[in-house]
């Protein structure tokens, strides 16, 4: 995998149940595969508030641009019923601790 140039953390709180907010993520996944730039995305949860989330790696900032215009990341909240606003928070990645290998 190449090197990201800078990650996306989003969070967000739901309604949905465990099991819902999965089979959402799965029936999506390939939309997120396709996404070009889109190095790598973990699907989070946080086992003590509930919250939901998701971990990007983007290998561009001209490619996380293009994901922040589209209409799947517009779509994010509105499908896994996210209670107020997702919390996003994007981090240039400046050290690796481990090269490709």
């Amino acid at each position: 995998m190449k090197q990201p140039q800078l990650v996306l953390r989003v969070r967000l709180q739901s309604d949905l149940s465990f099991e819902d907010v999965v089979e959402i993520m799965e029936e999506r996944a390939s939309e997120f595969e396709a996404l070009p730039g889109l190095l790598q995305k973990y699907y989070l949860q946080d086992p003590v508030t509930g919250e939901y989330g998701g971990l990007y790696l983007w290998e561009s900032p001209e490619a996380l641009a293009a994901y922040r215009e589209s209409d799947l990341r517009a779509s994010i909240a509105k499908a896994y019923q996210a209670t107020g606003e997702p919390d996003i928070e994007v981090f240039q990645v400046l050290k690796t601790l481990r090269d490709d290998r």
